[in-house]
C-alpha cells in the first residue's frame, strides 16, 4: 500500500475543516487584536453588567487568548494533516476544551440572563414589551446549538482516539 492509501479521509476531512476555520478565526483575531490595543488601550468600561466584571476589565486579554487558541488550533490542525501524532493529542483535548466551553457557557448565559430577565421584567410592567419568550427561544436554540457541538466535538475526539485512527498515525 501507499502511503495515500493509508491516510482515512475523516482525518484529511477533519483536518482542512479546522485549517480553514482556525485559520480564517486567526487572521479576524489579529485584526480584532489590533483593534482593541490602538482604539480601546485606556478606555473606561462604565454600565457593565453586574456578573461581568471581569469580562469588562479585562477585555483585552480575552481577545489576545482567543488569537491564541485560534493560531494553536491552527497548528494543531496543520499537524493532524501531517499526521504527527502530538497534534492528534492536541485535537482531542481541543475537542474536549470545546465541550467544556460550550457547556460553560450555558451555564453563564444563565446565570447573566437570570439577572437580564428581571431587568426586563420591571421594564415589562412600565409598558415595555414582554422580553420572556424572547430570553427562553434564545436559551433553547444556544442549549440546542452547544449540544450538537458538545456531541460533535465527543465525536471527533472518540475517533481520533480509536484504533485504527491510532494506529495511522504511528506508521
Amino acid at each position: 500500500m501507499t502511503e495515500m492509501q493509508q491516510r482515512s479521509t475523516f482525518v484529511t476531512a477533519v483536518a482542512w475543516v479546522f485549517i480553514g476555520l482556525s485559520g480564517f478565526l486567526t487572521i479576524i483575531s489579529i485584526l480584532q487584536n489590533v483593534m482593541v490595543q490602538i482604539v480601546f488601550r485606556d478606555v473606561e468600561m462604565d454600565q457593565i453588567p453586574p456578573d461581568a466584571p471581569f469580562m469588562a476589565n479585562h477585555f483585552q486579554l480575552f481577545f489576545l487568548a482567543f488569537l491564541l487558541v485560534s493560531a494553536f488550533v491552527l497548528i494543531s490542525s496543520i499537524g493532524l494533516l501531517r499526521r504527527c501524532n502530538w497534534a492528534r493529542l492536541c485535537f482531542v483535548g481541543i475537542m474536549l476544551f470545546g465541550i467544556l466551553w460550550n457547556l460553560g457557557g450555558l451555564v453563564v448565559q444563565f446565570i447573566m440572563f437570570s439577572s437580564m430577565r428581571g431587568q426586563f421584567g420591571e421594564f415589562a410592567a412600565q409598558g415595555a414589551p414582554d422580553m420572556q419568550s424572547f430570553f427562553i427561544a434564545i436559551m433553547v436554540g444556544s442549549g440546542l446549538f452547544a449540544v450538537g457541538f458538545s456531541v460533535l466535538f465527543g465525536w471527533i475526539a472518540k475517533r481520533l482516539m480509536s484504533a485504527p485512527i491510532v494506529a495511522e498515525f504511528r506508521r
